[in-house]
């Protein structure tokens, strides 16, 4: 297994909060490299040293850097979009401007050739009962029999269908929806496997939202090569959490929603999923690791919704909840 270094460039107030997120998105270890805590070291009274390393001073006016080891396989694209759309959140969270410019740079290998060198990795396989999902260049087998395809083809976009938590997400969404009646809203849509999928098995229309410009145009292309009909869908690029125009534009009424994100941005969307959903609407969570599970749904459900079903698979949690008859109706009481 090759792996990859991503250097994610950063400012010292966003260490802690970073290195958080970071474990939510199954990256266990990081390295920081920060100006401030070397300027502590260097300024303790007691330390004794006769010399220091060469280029160790260096680290006294370096910009803070969280290094990360990906692998170079389909997993690690996966990742590493998911973690390009967490730095964009960060950012636009960041009202203040304290946590540098949140950018991530690889090292080793240029990202077009991996973007390319792990499409090895990527096989037509099902999900669920009534789902198979395939990438342009391959041709289906006979697993697809009797089943809806959905063409992904995620580029540097987050959702192959391969990871757990997309996987979890299409499996509890199936069931939820009804042919030509299902409206739909996928909250970080990512490559647009949901959404996509959702349309494919009978949503009558779908809203789709994402943070990262890139990822709303490789959903736009996604879906017309799943030949969707433009005029049943929407791909609007926004920070859910603090647009009130996207809440308007967004509306409500849905009967079902999908949020593939991570904990702590689900536990920010909390207060408006009510909004958005009809009484007894669906509301479908993945991206959660299993640790934090319990606190996340602790806080949805304290916005009147009642969990039906949960899954994990290989550290990672989806819920499906559903929403109480007489709960929140409209994102206009929410205040950030």
């Amino acid at each position: 297994m090759n792996w990859t270094q991503v250097d994610i460039y950063t400012a010292t107030p966003a260490i802690d909060l970073l290195s958080v997120r970071l474990q939510d998105l199954g990256i266990r270890g990081c390295m920081v490299q920060d100006a401030e805590d070397f300027q502590e070291f260097l300024e303790q009274k007691d330390g004794k040293w006769d010399y220091l390393e060469d280029g160790l001073m260096e680290l006294a006016s370096c910009e803070t850097c969280v290094t990360v080891y990906l692998p170079e396989d389909a997993q690690g694209a996966e990742t590493l979009a998911a973690l390009r759309a967490m730095l964009a959140q960060m950012k636009a969270e960041d009202t203040e401007g304290q946590y540098g410019r949140l950018e991530a740079v690889c090292s080793g290998i240029r990202e077009e050739d991996w973007a390319n060198n792990w499409k090895q990795y990527f096989k037509p396989f099902p999900v669920g009962k009534k789902l198979y999902i395939k990438p342009s260049w391959e041709e289906p087998t006979a697993a697809a029999e009797g089943r809806t395809i959905l063409e992904i083809d995620p580029a540097s976009s987050f959702g192959t269908g391969q990871h757990h938590t997309t996987r979890l997400c299409l499996e509890l969404m199936e069931n939820e929806i009804v042919p030509d009646s299902t409206r739909l809203l996928d909250l970080g849509c990512g490559s647009g496997i949901l959404f996509i999928g959702g349309m494919l098995l009978g949503a009558k229309e779908a809203y789709a939202v994402d943070i990262e410009e890139n990822a709303t145009r490789i959903a736009r292309e996604n879906a017309a090569e799943n030949h969707l009909d433009p005029e049943r869908y929407t791909i609007s690029c926004g920070n859910i959490i603090s647009d009130e125009t996207l809440w308007q534009e967004i509306g409500s009424g849905y009967d079902v929603i999908t949020a593939n994100i991570v904990a702590d941005v689900i536990k920010g969307m909390a207060p408006l999923f009510p909004g958005f959903l009809k009484d007894n609407g669906i509301l479908i969570l993945s991206g959660i690791i299993t640790e934090r599970a319990d606190e996340v749904l602790d806080t949805v459900t304290a916005y009147d919704f009642a969990v039906l079903e949960r899954r994990e698979a290989s550290g990672w949690c989806a819920v499906k909840l559903q929403k109480l008859a007489g709960a929140g109706t409209s994102c206009d009481t929410v205040r950030k």
